[in-house]
């Protein structure tokens, strides 16, 4: 009986990785623009660059923490207004476009669905590449989250 319960789990985690072959995390999002492949994400940020020259701002409506372990940053809009085309940069190299972040809501945000213009998805990189700022590109201006490690 026990070989049988092993070789079972065996065989559903064989599932689930093929599965979630293509995909950015086990868990589908809730919001469907964060739902994509990771070709998507990465064909988006080929198309977008980091506006250097935009005025910096510290951000008052947005909040971050990131969790190294599991290799995801969690954004809340603390702000009492809807914002659309939204940019998330790290780094000043990898950006996520949110079409859409409701008020007083947050989304995890997966490393893996933040690209550079080359296709090269974020990664700690065992602590040679950290995290050194989030930013919030939005309305012509990039804002400057607060943000801290989760872990």
């Amino acid at each position: 009986m026990r070989t049988s319960l092993t070789y079972c789990a065996v065989g559903l985690i064989g599932l689930l990785a093929i599965g979630c072959e293509g995909t950015v995390s086990l868990i589908p999002d809730a919001d469907p623009n964060l739902r994509q492949p990771p070709a998507v994400f990465a064909a988006d940020a080929a198309k977008r660059h980091y506006e250097a020259d935009a005025q910096k701002i510290p951000d008052k409506d947005f909040r971050a923490q990131y969790a190294l372990i599991v290799h995801q940053v969690d954004l809340a809009n603390i702000s009492s207004q809807d914002w659309h085309d939204v940019e998330v940069w790290i780094n000043g190299t990898y950006v996520l476009h949110i079409p859409y972040f409701e008020k007083k809501s947050d989304k995890t945000l997966y490393f893996t669905m933040f690209y550079d213009q080359n296709g090269h998805h974020f990664d700690t990189n065992y602590g040679q590449n950290p995290i050194k700022k989030i930013e919030v590109f939005r309305g012509g201006a990039m804002y400057s989250v607060v943000d801290h490690v989760a872990d």
